[in-house]
């Protein structure tokens, strides 16, 4: 009975006022930041949007470790993919600026894409090895005008809420450009919201955010180096994973 009434709420109620209030949040940051205040208007207006959107959907959230970062440095954070609503979780509750290094496929939502563009997003294109360079090449240059930037490593919503592999990118830009990485691990939105699906329920989401890692900067030149430190990376994320999901 519930979750029957949760579905009414859902598809009646957020749903109108998601499409809306993402319309709005869109064309405040192009316009925004096509007046020059991309660095307040390439957060600030999501950060509120995804604040509504778990309010909205009844996504109660829980944030730990805050304190363990400097709102002054730049980092590379590094996060586990579990569903959609990962977006909402960080860009909601981090509190540090950052810019999103996103799959391309986002790029051809109406309103968002444009928006993303707009804010500097950088749009990561793996169809060629030549491609993924260029990817990286443009997260560096928006890391180089001091901002933060926030990759899932792993490059896709996990199935089944367990962790695959992750990918170097992330870790070579935060190594070309000496910032520390900070792993986050997320709860919880892959009950909400599993990839495959539009069945949205309610569930607590948690996001722990670990101590930020310097990568030396001799593991490129080791065999294997960036790799087994992104490992690492892996290993801290997934000790805080819940149990079901490790």
């Amino acid at each position: 009975m519930l979750q029957t009434l949760y579905k009414l709420y859902f598809w009646l109620v957020v749903m109108p006022v998601f499409c809306l209030v993402t319309i709005l949040t869109a064309l405040t940051v192009m316009i925004g930041c096509l007046l020059g205040g991309e660095r307040f208007f390439s957060y600030y207006p999501g950060m509120i949007w995804s604040r509504i959107t778990c309010y909205l959907a009844l996504c109660p959230v829980k944030v730990k470790g805050r304190e363990l970062l400097d709102r002054n440095q730049s980092f590379v954070f590094v996060a586990n993919h579990q569903s959609a609503f990962d977006i909402f979780l960080l860009y909601g509750f981090l509190r540090h600026p950052f810019k999103w290094m996103l799959r391309r496929g986002i790029e051809k939502i109406p309103f968002v894409g444009t928006a993303c563009r707009a804010a500097g997003f950088v749009f990561v294109d793996n169809s060629s090895p030549q491609a993924a360079r260029r990817s990286i090449a443009e997260a560096k240059s928006r890391l180089q005008c001091g901002t933060s930037l926030i990759v899932f490593p792993e490059g896709s919503r996990s199935h089944n809420g367990k962790m695959s592999r992750f990918h170097k990118g992330a870790f070579l830009v935060a190594l070309s450009q000496h910032l520390p990485v900070v792993p986050i691990t997320i709860n919880g939105a892959y009950k909400i919201l599993p990839k495959g699906t539009l069945n949205v329920r309610p569930h607590r989401m948690e996001m722990v955010i670990h101590a930020p890692l310097r990568i030396d900067e001799n593991v490129q030149h080791e065999k294997n180096g960036v790799q087994a430190f992104a490992d690492n990376v892996r290993n801290i994320i997934a000790a805080d994973l819940w149990d079901e999901f490790k």
